[in-house]
């Protein structure tokens, strides 16, 4: 499939923590992994790609201890989920690691004493603030509103021996890199954030090792102590590919090592632009050549919880859409930089806009016309038009400009091209109209030409697609009786075997969905979602949230300063609406306000706020909310503002946006 081989290129993703059944926003990484790695190979290079689980900590401990099992069995069960739905998803990793491995454990020990002896560790106390879901420890400084600055969740005091890593000694060395490569962290939002809010005002030595809990790999020389969770886990992108600490590492391991890319969501940035860097410089490694943080997918803007049968899983949705649409939505849907959004309706409207209609009704079309004029026949005649030079030009010069974002990881926008092609073959039916010249006999050569066209430029596209929906490409060609392109091939026109007969009838790719008949399974799946919880809890001895009765009386209340009454035509002066947030930012040079742009019905509007102190951008995105749309617009901070958004104020001056209590349309009027 690819051509004259372009060297190695060796890439990971993050290895899932075995806590839980991972649920689409995690599902979306292995998916958009794949997807690099096909792209990849199919460029001509040696691919290695690399994933698996993260299996220990005091979280995993205690979550055996609930179910009643030894912490093994548990990760036993939960990575074999893991392991299912990444296969569920097709995606073509070489390897499967688990923290588990006794190869990867015992490399670990060997890693742990090497840096003990060369005086990179050392034995202390540690006494903090511990969140156990992120297994790390933070001073009261690093807390945001008294909670764990990357999770949100309670933490609480803690104090244990502990092993320590001298983080200071390699900070400058680290720093002087990450500036001298300036494509070692991506985005550039990502690498500012590190350098600005951890690098440059120092670094604090890091604990390596638990004293608290058994389940981890052991220190070796001192048995109290298991390794904490982030010198075991990131390890192992090199013990995977037989790094071999102390001795001599496997010819894979010189040959793939440094990683070319390791794809890590933006939660878990720090630990592996800082911690991993400073690791591979005390064991004399080099450092990988380039560290992307990708956004989040977030559910319609609200945070997901199996109490209100809000996650979403990528079996659930393989079960509604299949695969390739799973696939389609998650990597078309997530923008380079700022998190996504999914929601049912969204899947279905996409799923029959660009999938059904874009993509399938253009090969059926095209299929159906050569059986129905040619007998399924497909020849060039050399009756050519101008018409058909656009689109041939459009066909070729795509693998060029998908090749150009996918350099730069923009995976989104290389689909987009690769629908453009799509896009243009359905103008280009609009344009012949082949129905039109299959009425006059002596336009048969021209309509025998139009069709090979559509064929060719089908099989062009659908080979540009076959890195992002494996599936659905090899379907493509099989049905147009011919095979996937190479990447060499994919700036050529006129390579479809001329006279070659296409099938006789077209299997629909992707048959539009009606999202009245989507609609009662997804509640399906929310109340199984909701009653699987409910168990949990029961089984654990816990009291169920009472969501409809969350009140209980006993609220605070406030009173504010009555303001001068108005009259009904006074509160009909404003113009209240629902708006939706689709994108947010922070206003430069401000510390209070956030940029929002809000769709009203069918506009859109920019509106400012001061609210950076009580959410971050990526929380604002997707909401439903409130908004005072009649509000003369004014410029705050040197940003023009065009409406404002509703607010709740306690008595601490802690906001929360006013959102409907039930599901409502954007621009509906609020009365």
């Amino acid at each position: 499939m690819c051509d004259k081989c372009k060297g190695k290129f060796y890439m990971t993703t993050a290895i899932a923590y075995t806590s839980g059944k991972p649920h689409i926003g995690n599902t979306y990484e292995i998916v958009l992994a794949d997807s690099i790695a096909r792209y990849k190979r199919l460029e001509g290079y040696d691919v290695f790609f690399q994933t698996g689980t993260d299996e220990h900590g005091q979280k995993i401990e205690l979550k055996a201890q609930e179910a009643g099992i030894s912490p093994k069995d548990y990760v036993d069960k939960v990575a074999a989920q893991v392991k299912d739905i990444w296969d569920m998803m097709n995606s073509s990793y070489d390897k499967f690691i688990r923290t588990t491995d006794t190869d990867h454990e015992k490399q670990v020990q060997r890693i742990f004493k090497k840096l003990y002896d060369q005086g990179d560790i050392y034995k202390g106390h540690y006494e903090g603030l511990y969140c156990t879901p992120c297994e790390s420890f933070f001073t009261e400084s690093q807390l945001v509103d008294g909670k764990c600055p990357d999770c949100g969740r309670e933490v609480v005091p803690a104090k244990e021996e502990a092993y320590f890593f001298k983080m200071s000694k390699y900070a400058d060395r680290l720093i002087e890199h990450i500036n001298s490569h300036p494509e070692f962290i991506q985005p550039v939002s990502r690498k500012n954030e590190m350098m600005n809010n951890f690098l440059l005002p120092g670094l604090q030595d890091l604990c390596v090792s638990r004293t608290s809990f058994t389940w981890g790999i052991p220190v070796d020389f001192d048995s109290r102590h298991v390794v904490y969770v982030w010198l075991d886990a990131l390890t192992n992108y090199i013990t995977g590919i037989g790094y071999n600490c102390g001795g001599e590492s496997t010819e894979q391991f010189q040959k793939d090592w440094p990683a070319d890319l390791h794809l890590i969501g933006k939660d878990i940035i720090r630990f592996h632009t800082i911690y991993w860097p400073i690791f591979l410089m005390a064991l004399d490694l080099p450092l990988p050549k380039q560290i992307f943080g990708h956004p989040w997918l977030l559910q319609g803007g609200e945070k997901m919880s199996k109490s209100k049968g809000n996650v979403i899983y990528a079996d659930d949705m393989k079960e509604l859409f299949g695969v390739d649409a799973t696939r389609y939505f998650v990597l078309h849907e997530m923008p380079f930089e700022n998190d996504g959004i999914i929601t049912w309706e969204l899947v279905v409207e996409r799923f029959n806009s660009d999938l059904a209609n874009i993509l399938g009704n253009l090969v059926s079309r095209t299929i159906s016309m050569s059986n129905k004029y040619f007998d399924g026949v497909v020849k060039r005649t050399g009756v050519s038009e101008e018409v058909d030079e656009n689109l041939k030009e459009v066909a070729v010069s795509a693998r060029d400009k998908i090749a150009q974002k996918m350099e730069g990881l923009r995976v989104a926008d290389a689909i987009t091209e690769v629908f453009n092609v799509f896009r243009r073959c359905n103008k280009y039916i609009d344009e012949t109209m082949p129905w039109a010249l299959a009425k006059e006999e002596s336009k048969r050569e021209r309509l025998s030409e139009v069709l090979y066209n559509l064929t060719e430029a089908i099989t062009i596209g659908a080979s540009l697609l076959s890195s992002f929906l494996p599936e659905t490409a090899e379907k493509i060609v099989s049905q147009l009786n011919t095979s996937l392109r190479t990447f060499g091939e994919l700036n050529r026109f006129g390579l479809y075997p001329d006279g070659n007969r296409v099938t006789e009838k077209p299997e629909i790719l992707f048959a539009r969905l009606d999202v009245k008949e989507i609609m009662p399974k997804v509640e399906a799946i929310r109340e199984a979602q909701k009653k699987e919880f409910e168990a949990e809890q029961r089984a654990l001895g816990l009291e169920l949230p009472d969501e409809e009765n969350a009140g209980d009386g006993n609220e605070e209340v406030i009173d504010i300063e009555a303001k001068d009454e108005i009259t009904y035509e006074d509160f009909m002066k404003l113009q209240l609406q629902v708006g939706e947030i689709i994108a947010c930012e922070e206003v430069p040079k401000s510390k209070k306000l956030l940029c929002s742009k809000v769709r009203i019905g069918s506009q859109v509007k920019q509106i400012v706020s001061g609210i950076k102190a009580h959410y971050t951008p990526q929380e604002m995105v997707g909401k439903k909310v409130m908004v005072l749309v009649n509000l003369k617009p004014a410029k705050l901070a040197g940003v023009l503002s065009e409406g404002m958004l509703l607010c709740a104020e306690d008595a601490k001056g802690e906001l929360s946006l006013m959102v409907p209590e039930k599901k409502m349309p954007s621009g509906a009027e609020i009365s």
